[in-house]
């Protein structure tokens, strides 16, 4: 007894989804074309889908799209900072369809803020007083000498930075001077005159 019951309800089932499937089939096949745009210009990337079937587009640049769907496919059309909108293809609607959907904003309102300035500099001070923010930032005295900073720029090496920069001005340089004589500087006779009047100097000194 249970297993004829199983086999109607079987055959009840198969049979309502064989039906589905007939009538689905019977549904003709619409090429549904159009245009997305808003109050002013034309929509490109606007997505196109039928959800049940699977099937969707997106529009191009100049907001045009192309899909094939069936009598009473209910199509969605979305788009990020507007609001989604559903087309139900017409039964009675010819083989080529083409319709022209103009998309809302939709706009989302932030709270207010308000802004409350203080009327005078002396209220403004004793609104951070009251703060208690501490005043010792951390820092110890010794490390910001200036002797102590200027010998660690002498000594402290160039980074990636400052070695590019130093490299393309060579570059520039080498490049400016490419056709320009050789010089030594051993060969120059006021080079050395500069160098025995500094003799000279630190002997007497």
């Amino acid at each position: 007894m249970r297993k004829s019951i199983g086999l109607i309800i079987f055959a009840c089932v198969l049979s309502g989804f064989c039906s589905d499937v007939q009538a689905q089939s019977k549904r003709r096949i619409i090429q549904l074309s159009g245009f997305v745009s808003d109050s002013v210009n034309v929509l490109p990337g606007v997505h196109i889908y039928v959800p049940k079937a699977g099937r969707g587009t997106s529009t191009s640049p100049a907001g045009f799209f192309s899909m094939p769907v069936l009598e009473g496919d209910s199509v969605v059309i979305s788009s990020i900072g507007y609001h989604r909108q559903h087309y139900i293809v017409p039964n009675a609607a010819p083989d080529n369809l083409t319709i022209v959907i103009e998309m809302v904003s939709d706009v989302t309102y932030l709270r207010e803020v308000q802004i409350m300035p203080f009327p005078t500099e002396e209220v403004f001070k004793e609104a951070v007083l009251a703060l208690n923010i501490p005043m010792d930032n951390g820092i110890d005295q010794k490390n910001i000498n200036a002797e102590l900073i200027a010998l660690m720029l002498k000594t402290t090496p160039m980074d990636g930075a400052a070695n590019y920069k130093y490299y393309m001005d060579q570059w520039s340089t080498s490049a400016a001077d490419r056709f320009q004589p050789r010089t030594n500087p051993f060969l120059n006779p006021f080079n050395w005159a500069k160098f025995i009047r500094d003799l000279k100097q630190n002997k007497k000194n």
